[in-house]
């Protein structure tokens, strides 16, 4: 599944405005006229990642009309977190999310994803900004769980995470930095995971407003896991708790 582009300012807001998933919007840094902040607008108000690019970026592009802009279609629909926590409520059912803060690495993306599709999780959720780009190698990588997930991409993370514990969510974050194992926190009931970096962890802010740090007990000279793998035993001690086993 290969993501596509769109050229040109009209075509890119035409796609906006009839609601086609765009991954990000590349803008030549040389361009910028009335048309081209249309589309900066479009894309703040649609939560639409934009990216200031270099003129050599355009230069293979001698064909097309690109006029400056190029948007990459993205090979998901992403959904809206809010209408999949509610909904998950009214199915009497404990929401059940993953946060991901700043996953850069493709292959890890796609790995969380498939192994959060196979543990039950409501929805996987990203900041507009600073996430994998999901595309031919996260979903090969995710068996195609990336197309069955919902993926939800939201402003800020911190907001985020505020709405759901409005929303009777409680924030677990799995960080080497926190004193509590996961074994003695509750997991069960409605929750929310946070998941780090590759190589920074979780930002403090969103440390700061989870309810709960907890660290996976670590035994030999090793002191962290690669985070696909910590993700896998995180989400299934949650999938222990759940269910009582």
């Amino acid at each position: 599944m290969k993501l596509q582009n769109i050229y040109g300012i009209r075509a890119i807001v035409e796609a906006i405005e009839n609601g086609i998933s765009i991954e990000k919007v590349l803008i030549q840094k040389e361009k910028f006229n009335t048309n081209i902040k249309e589309i900066i607008l479009l894309c703040k108000n649609n939560n639409i990642p934009i990216q200031f690019v270099p003129e050599e970026k355009f230069n293979s592009l001698k064909n097309k009309n690109h006029q400056g802009v190029i948007a990459l279609v993205s090979s998901i629909e992403y959904q809206t977190l809010e209408n999949i926590v509610t909904q998950t409520y009214l199915e009497a059912k404990h929401p059940f999310i993953l946060i991901l803060d700043g996953i850069t690495d493709v292959r890890n993306f796609g790995a969380i994803a498939r192994t959060a599709l196979s543990a039950g999780v409501h929805a996987l959720v990203v900041e507009h900004k600073g996430h994998a780009q999901i595309n031919d190698d996260a979903i090969k990588t995710s068996a195609g769980a990336l197309i069955q997930l919902p993926v939800c991409r939201e402003i800020s993370l911190l907001q985020t995470i505020k709405n759901l514990k409005l929303h009777g969510l409680k924030i677990i974050a799995c960080t080497e930095k926190a004193s509590l194992s996961m074994y003695q926190c509750n997991l069960s009931g409605p929750v929310a995971i946070i998941m780090g970096n590759e190589e920074k962890g979780i930002r403090s802010s969103l440390l700061k407003e989870s309810d709960h740090l907890v660290h996976i007990p670590m035994f030999g000279n090793l002191n962290s896991l690669n985070v696909s793998v910590a993700t896998g035993i995180i989400l299934y001690e949650c999938i222990r708790q759940r269910n009582n086993f």
